[in-house]
Order: structure tokens, then C-alpha cells, then sequence
């Protein structure tokens, strides 16, 4: 009798979704004036729920290397397609200056600077510090999205967001080649090999140029068929905002067929896919579907994040590892983001924002699950326990701070931070 009082697991799963799913939509209202982020609220549920007694599974990445690096995947692909659908900004070398700095200049300095630093104070090899280096190069596409633009065609704009927006759906593909170069390292140096060669041909040259050249023909073609096909039959006629996701598949698993970097066409596609109709009310329905889909995936990656930290994540993690962590994300990005800056037409503040506003977070995640699945790495608990410790308080010091610095910059910029965004009559145009 007692046994059948007890709720059935699926019932109990089917619960919790249910509640996840009204959290996604509530939380961000009831977070928007607070200096609290939807992550930390995530990771919090994460630890709380995976410390009772009833909950046994142990979602540590070590144990389940594959699934983390395929959902970790997931979340970042949706996120560069919802971060590409909404700048409104034209795509160009001048518009996207500040974008240029950060890739060229901010990113190769991080990772030259946490490479040595893995080597000098952690003692791991050169090819294992590459790896924690690359791993934590991007700023996150998923995590950052409280510093990025709004959607589409509602004005919220400006340099600081549009730069970190830009900068994280870019720099996610520019860290690869740097993933490959230590998965490459740690097969070519015991050996004796060659490997410059190989890497900046195939690695380099090959996977970028064609990333951005498939990104861009699949999202020529989304756009015309979506916008521009003589026909009744234009998606864009649906109404249904799930064309986006079937552009982000499409265009990750073409260029991953052809072994190019999926993470950069995805996030070409969605520029493209913008620009064949800029301002089509349809854009805003892609993106919104995006967006959802995104935080209920952070969200669930982030409980299970949650549930590792409780789970043993940090168990290997010294002192020293704490020193490093503090100064990646203390020193190491403000530093190399100012450096990148410098003469860059952005006052003093905005400066400082984009350089302190580093996020790292799920392709940190993915990037270091695919270079354990790929290369061998002595000690990968305790690099996983560095980079969990980093993820954590990348939540913690930029979720805490991000409402009153963006609620300040908005305010000294003219706009209330509390005003209701309403889209420009340009987005109310034609259906057709």
C-alpha cells in the first residue's frame, strides 16, 4: 500500500519539467531589477536538488564525457543562432572595429597569458595548459546573455553590448583552432612530429575560411527560401519561429560533414539569415524561439553544473588553483580586454565593461570535454575541477554585478533601464 502511495519516477520528472518550464519564462521578470542572475538561481536549484538523499545519479563530467560534450554542444549552437538573429547592427570591418580588437587581440593575449599560467604555476604540460587556455578563451555566448543586445529591431544596442554580443558569437569558433593545436601538441611533441603545417593549412586556414563560407551559403539560402521565394509557400508565411532551429541544424551538421568549424557557420548563418530581410517582423518570432529554447537548455545544464559542484567537482581544486582562477578572471580579461581596446572611440566606462565582462561558461564546458575526448590528459579531474571552479565564479562575481553595471551604463547613456522595449514601426511592416 505504502509503495503504491509513492509517486512513479516519470510522473515525478514530469513535474520538475513543468516547473523548470514556468521558471524559465517567470524568473527573468522577477531577476530584472536584481543583482542576481538566472544562472546562479540555476546552479543553486542544481546543488540543492542533487543533495538529497533520493537523487543518486552524480553528474560529473568525468563520468559521462560524452553526453557532456554533445549537450554542452546543443546549448552553445542555439545560443549563437539566437545571438546572430539579434544584431541589428550591418556586418562590416569598420561597424564591427570593436569586434575585430577583441578576436585579434584580446583572445590570442588571454590565451598566451593563462597558457603560462597553467605551465609556471599549475605545472601542467604545454599541451594540457593549451588546452585550459583554449577552453576558457571565449566569452560565452549562453551565459553572457544578460550583457548582449536585445531582440531584434528593438534599439537596445549599444557599443558595450553589441561588442560582447559579437565578440561571443565569433570568438567560440577563433578558440577552436587554438583546442586543435593542443590536441595536436599533445600527439605530435612525444613523438617528434611535424605539425605547424598541418595545423595552419587544415586547422586554420581550411576550417575558418570554410566554416564562414558554409555559414553564409546556408544562410542565403534560409533566407531565400524563408523571405524571397516567388511563391505562397515562403516559411516565413508559417509563422513559425522553429525555422530558425532547422537553420542551426542544418548549417552545423552540413559544415561538420564537410569538417569545418560548425560553431562559426551556425553563427554566420544567423547573420545572413538576418540580412536577406533585416527588418520582417519574422525575425523576431525566430528569435524569440531561440532564446526559449536556449535558457531551458542552460538551464537544465546549469542544475546538472549545480549538481556536480555537490557532487565532487571541486574536490581537487588547491589553493593555488583558486589563485589562478581569481587572476583568469580578475586580471587576465580585464587586462588583455583594455589592451585590446586602446584607441578604440569608447569612453572610459564602456571600456572597462567589455573588458571586465569576459563570461566564461558552457563553451568552456564543451570546449574542454571535446580536447579529454580527443587528446590524453593525466590528471582531467583536476582540470575539470579548474575550469568548474572558474565557470562558478564567473556565475557568482558577473551575475552579481551585471544588473547595477548595465543599469548604470544604460542611465548615463539617457535610457531607463526600466522602460518596456517596443519595436520600431519598421519591424511592423510587411508579412510578405
Amino acid at each position: 500500500m505504502t509503495s503504491d502511495l509513492y509517486p512513479d519516477t516519470y510522473i515525478l520528472v514530469m513535474t520538475g519539467a513543468g516547473l523548470l518550464i514556468a521558471l524559465v519564462a517567470w524568473l527573468p521578470l522577477a531577476l530584472k531589477r536584481l543583482p542576481l542572475s538566472l544562472p546562479i538561481v540555476c546552479i543553486a536549484i542544481g546543488a540543492v536538488l542533487f543533495l538529497l538523499p533520493q537523487v543518486t545519479l552524480r553528474p560529473l563530467p568525468i563520468r559521462y564525457p560524452e553526453v557532456t560534450e554533445r549537450f554542452a554542444e546543443f546549448v552553445v549552437i542555439i545560443a549563437l543562432m539566437g545571438a546572430g538573429l539579434k544584431i541589428d547592427r550591418v556586418f562590416g570591418w569598420r561597424h564591427w572595429s570593436i569586434t575585430w580588437r577583441l578576436l585579434a587581440i584580446t583572445m590570442p593575449l588571454g590565451i598566451a597569458a593563462i597558457t603560462l599560467l597553467g605551465m609556471t604555476a599549475l605545472g601542467l604540460p604545454l599541451a594540457v595548459a593549451l588546452l585550459l587556455a583554449a577552453s576558457l578563451a571565449p566569452t560565452d555566448p549562453v551565459l553572457a546573455a544578460d550583457v548582449q543586445v536585445g531582440p531584434p529591431k528593438t534599439g537596445d544596442e549599444d557599443e558595450v553590448r553589441f561588442g560582447l554580443t559579437s565578440e561571443a558569437g565569433l570568438n567560440d569558433g577563433a578558440a577552436f583552432p587554438f583546442v586543435h593545436l593542443a590536441i595536436m601538441l599533445a600527439a605530435a611533441l612525444p613523438m617528434g612530429k611535424p605539425w605547424l603545417a598541418e595545423w595552419l593549412t587544415y586547422r586554420v586556414l581550411w576550417e575558418i575560411v570554410g566554416g564562414v563560407a558554409g555559414g553564409w551559403l546556408v544562410g542565403r539560402i534560409f533566407g531565400w527560401l524563408t523571405f524571397h521565394i516567388p511563391a505562397e509557400t515562403k516559411l516565413a508565411r508559417t509563422g513559425d519561429g522553429l525555422i530558425a532551429l532547422s537553420a542551426t541544424f542544418v548549417s552545423y551538421g552540413l559544415t561538420e560533414i564537410v569538417h569545418v568549424y560548425g560553431f562559426l557557420a551556425v553563427f554566420v548563418t544567423a547573420l545572413t539569415f538576418r540580412s536577406t530581410h533585416r527588418d520582417h517582423k519574422f525575425q523576431r518570432e525566430m528569435h524569440a524561439i531561440t532564446e526559449q529554447i536556449e535558457r531551458l537548455a542552460m538551464m537544465v545544464l546549469l542544475i546538472l553544473f549545480g549538481g556536480a559542484l555537490v557532487s565532487g567537482l571541486l574536490a581537487s581544486v588547491t589553493w593555488v588553483d583558486g589563485a589562478v582562477a581569481l587572476a583568469i578572471l580578475l586580471v587576465v580579461r580585464p587586462l588583455t580586454g583594455w589592451i585590446g581596446l586602446i584607441g578604440h572611440p569608447a569612453d572610459r566606462g564602456e571600456k572597462r565593461t567589455l573588458a571586465f565582462f569576459g563570461i566564461r561558461g558552457v563553451g568552456s564546458i564543451y570546449y574542454l570535454a571535446y580536447g579529454t575526448n580527443h587528446m590524453a590528459v593525466p590528471d582531467a579531474t583536476h582540470l575539470w575541477g579548474i575550469v568548474g571552479l572558474i565557470v562558478l565564479l564567473s556565475v557568482l562575481f558577473h551575475g552579481l554585478t551585471v544588473t547595477p553595471i548595465m543599469r548604470s551604463l544604460d542611465q548615463r547613456r539617457g535610457v531607463d533601464p526600466d522602460a518596456e522595449g517596443v519595436p520600431p514601426p519598421g519591424l511592423q511592416g510587411p508579412a510578405a
